[in-house]
């Protein structure tokens, strides 16, 4: 069955259930193979994912350069194509208008492509001073899309307030959220869509595993939050396990069944990766194991984490 496709916001673009997402070609997930990472673009494209997302934060543009190559040969043609700019590094930000521009040129360099359909700039709660950022960085993402270097503009972030704000500030097309559209934390729904939704911004939403929290192998040592949620969740694996489920895929169909979502980011880079996550949201959740895993988890339902200067 193919995949159905859904507006994004107001751009009048219809995108896939699921995004695939080039993080894991920066080498954020470990070791990976190329030639079967660009296998895995192919393959989703034929199964009718139509929406990548990229950014030169992921591995330095190696990212970039590995979906460039897969996009050659009449495939980006077939899809709709993303990525930021403003994030170099895990701690160096450059949100210029200068910069912005220049990492725009470079990422259309790596992509192999005159223009992507979606340029963000990346991580905006590590700017400090918000109000420039409105102002200047927005200046630049219009300039490029005046220019017809992009199609549509953005901003990404994981505070909810700090995109609420950027939504009700600027003019957008588009922002990425994350892991607020979880078995743990469902509060993009209250907090966010409807601020988007009354502004004709759509919304990416981004990492329906939370960074990996949810899984029955457990968060990586980095992951941010706190003690309470990674027991709480440890619990929840465990009492899936018991059923002889997985918490990532029962994870994965949550959230595609979320009312008033366009589209999930999930990062891929093999067919097997691509394949499970279509059946995934493809399928809906059991209910009674759902309800009993929501109901372990809702002592710690909504609990966030610090993320850059955000306080509020």
């Amino acid at each position: 069955m193919p995949l159905s496709l859904r507006p994004l916001g107001s751009t009048g673009l219809l995108v896939s259930p699921i995004t695939f997402g080039g993080g894991p070609f920066g080498g954020f997930y470990g070791a990976f193979d190329e030639s079967q990472g660009i296998r895995a673009i192919h393959h989703a494209i034929e199964r009718g994912i139509n929406l990548f997302d990229t950014s030169p934060y992921y591995g330095g543009g190696r990212s970039e350069e590995i979906i460039g190559k897969a996009l050659t040969g009449g495939w980006r043609e077939k899809i709709i194509l993303a990525t930021k700019a403003g994030r170099i590094a895990k701690d160096v930000f450059d949100f210029s208008f200068d910069a912005m521009v220049r990492s725009c040129e470079t990422s259309l360099r790596l992509l192999k492509t005159d223009h992507v359909d979606i340029l963000q700039a990346h991580d905006i709660e590590f700017q400090a001073n918000l109000d420039w950022l409105f102002d200047e960085t927005w200046r630049a993402l219009d300039h490029l899309r005046t220019q017809g270097k992009c199609r549509f503009i953005g901003m990404t972030g994981f505070p909810l307030g700090v995109l609420e704000r950027a939504i009700t500030s600027c003019r957008l097309d588009v922002v990425i959220s994350y892991c607020h559209a979880t078995l743990n934390d469902s509060t993009m729904l209250a907090k966010l869509l409807p601020v988007a939704k009354a502004n004709g911004t759509g919304i990416i939403n981004a990492s329906p595993l939370s960074m990996g929290l949810l899984t029955q192998a457990g968060p990586p040592d980095w992951h941010p939050a706190p003690a309470e949620v990674k027991v709480a969740v440890q619990r929840a694996a465990e009492h899936c396990a018991k059923k002889g489920a997985d918490l990532a895929r029962l994870a994965q169909q949550y959230t595609a069944h979320l009312p008033g979502l366009s589209t999930t980011l999930v990062g891929m880079s093999s067919i097997a990766q691509v394949d499970a996550n279509i059946e995934a949201v493809s399928s809906a959740p059991e209910p009674q194991l759902l309800s009993e895993v929501l109901e372990i988890l809702k002592p710690i339902s909504g609990i966030g984490w610090p993320s850059g200067t955000w306080t509020a």
